[in-house]
């Protein structure tokens, strides 16, 4: 069986990323390109040159290229699109390719979505519709992500106690893979609750959504494993030097770190109880675009045979739940038991609110 694909949100200069795009579209594509079974039929962006530079480069016709993603939908009836716009229109655009009746798949990117509401609402209406929605937390596709997770399940290091992280601009953006890998080694199990606190001095814009400049976030599973996270985009040193690794999983019996700090470590050890670090060999490390190549191919995998995606909405909305739960943690000055009852961005309404009011930014 063939997939028609489409693409909403194209991007500009892939080779040149920047805080407002990584024009990921491309990305996308040469993943599907490389899936047998997925064919590319069109592309829309609201930028007519960004649009048609794409279709270039991907061998698309004049009549394949539209501004109006709407029009595109009722015109080519693809059976799997992509999303790949700013998060604070992944909603309202994901949402509308669900409701028009003829797309069986939606691909989007990470964050989900710039309020809880908008990731709830997108979860809603996919399962509502019998849509198969994924979103894009590619790195679950690494090899020493997936080496740690053998390991972890093999109990080379004992029951699973902790886990950690540390992300370099935030818990919104880079925490959305974060808190993600947190729940991917933790068998999904939902959180209970979330205590964090964050600094916002200074702007510090990412696709057009504010992220804090440093945070430190405790959370517990209910299972009793509890999770520390943090975050750095100041380069100054701060919380994440703490942690001082990508992830970090603390067993009964040893420990495994995936992308430890320093120039000389590798992607992936491990440490038992009274031994030294040992090295893990990989294929790879923590960053790759043929992750998004591995993650195309199982949702095209699982469009066919009807499993669910492991980038499924309901994982990535339990990884959402915990990055806003964070924040209205330090909105309320307190715990946060879940599920999470808010609908807004509590960072974004703290600024709206004058309760946050950073410096502006020369990179932003």
């Amino acid at each position: 069986m063939t997939y028609s694909v489409a693409l909403i949100g194209t991007g500009s200069e892939p080779d040149q990323p920047n805080r407002d795009g990584y024009a990921m579209a491309y990305h996308h594509a040469a993943g599907y390109e490389k899936q047998a079974g997925c064919e590319l039929v069109a592309c829309a962006d609201i930028v007519p040159e960004n649009a048609r530079a794409f279709a270039d480069e991907f061998g698309l016709s004049d009549d394949a290229i539209f501004e109006d993603y709407a029009e595109m939908l009722s015109t080519v009836k693809p059976d799997m699109v992509s999303v790949c716009v700013p998060p604070k229109v992944h909603a309202s655009i994901t949402v509308d390719c669900i409701r028009s009746g003829v797309v069986d798949a939606v691909h989007c990117e990470k964050p989900m979505a710039e309020t809880y509401a908008g990731a709830k609402l997108m979860t809603q209406e996919a399962a509502r519709h019998g849509v198969q929605l994924t979103f894009n937390h590619q790195r679950r596709f690494s090899d020493a992500i997936r080496t740690a997770k053998e390991l972890l399940d093999a109990g080379e290091i004992g029951a699973l106690e902790r886990v950690e992280f540390s992300a370099p601009v935030g818990i919104f953006d880079y925490g959305s893979h974060s808190f993600d890998l947190c729940n991917y080694f933790n068998d999904e199990v939902p959180a209970a609750w979330v205590l964090g606190q964050i600094d916002y001095s200074e702007e510090n814009v990412l696709f057009g959504t504010h992220n804090e400049n440093q945070a430190v976030v405790h959370w517990e599973y209910e299972n009793g494993v509890h999770g520390i996270g943090t975050s750095d985009s100041t380069g100054t040193g701060g919380p994440a030097d703490a942690i001082a690794c990508h992830n970090r999983l603390v067993g009964s019996e040893g420990v495994i770190e995936v992308g430890p700090d320093g120039e000389e470590l590798p992607p992936l050890r491990i440490r038992r109880d009274g031994e030294g670090w040992e090295t893990v060999e990989t294929d790879d490390g923590l960053h790759g675009w043929a992750f998004i190549d591995r993650a195309i191919a199982e949702n095209a995998r699982c469009l066919q045979t009807g499993e669910t995606p492991e980038l499924c909405a309901s994982n990535a909305l339990n990884a959402t739940e915990l990055i806003f739960a964070a924040w209205e943690s330090a909105r309320q000055r307190g715990r946060i038991d879940l599920p999470l009852e808010i609908d807004d961005n509590p960072l974004q309404s703290m600024l709206d609110a004058g309760e946050l009011s950073p410096e502006p930014s020369g990179e932003n």
